[in-house]
């Protein structure tokens, strides 16, 4: 019998430790992933004027929404059962049933994929409210209570509370919405 030390798979990965969020608020740093994928998706729809006539505001708010929803699905469908477990610490629905967190990140594809298709305009603009303010609408209440949580927002890549990003994020693209539903 050989005395040589048992050696690790290559393939085996120790499991993350649990995040724990500190009282302090994170810096500037924290929101990079965030502020990247904003840009990226504002010179992705941008760009895509390219191929119009004619540069429209309504147009690029349009594309901006569809690369967005389908760019923060995606981070989300990386860990979708994690994603579902921390968002229903903070959703009202999701907090109810554990499909809805599940299912969530499908909702959010199937709507940017509708913006960028062009699919019932008018009702994706209404679908999106709703389903916006109503998020809006638990990280509010969980802003008032004083819980310290993690936005489940972006997946793991981005690592920062339930915080008024997270409100600011939900209503900006409500009220996007809105004014294309409404122009």
């Amino acid at each position: 019998m050989s005395s040589q030390p048992s050696q690790k798979s290559c393939c085996s990965v120790p499991p993350p430790e649990p995040k724990v969020i500190s009282s302090d608020r994170p810096g500037l740093t924290a929101y990079v992933p965030l502020f990247v994928i904003i840009a990226a998706t504002a010179g992705s729809a941008a760009a895509k004027q390219f191929s119009y006539p004619a540069w429209s505001g309504h147009v690029w708010m349009h594309d901006f929404m569809g690369f967005f929803l389908v760019v923060f699905a995606m981070v989300k469908f990386f860990d979708l059962r994690a994603f579902a477990t921390g968002f229903a610490k903070y959703d009202l629905f999701a907090a109810r049933s554990r499909a809805y967190g599940l299912l969530y990140p499908f909702l959010e594809l199937g709507l940017g994929l509708a913006y960028l298709a062009r699919w019932q305009p008018q009702g994706i603009y209404l679908a999106t409210i709703i389903l916006l303010v109503f998020g809006a609408l638990g990280v509010l209440n969980t802003m008032r209570q004083g819980k310290q949580l993690t936005c489940a927002c972006m997946g793991q890549i981005l690592d920062v509370p339930v915080s008024t990003v997270t409100l600011t994020e939900n209503l900006t693209m409500a009220a996007m919405a809105l004014v294309m539903l409404l122009t």
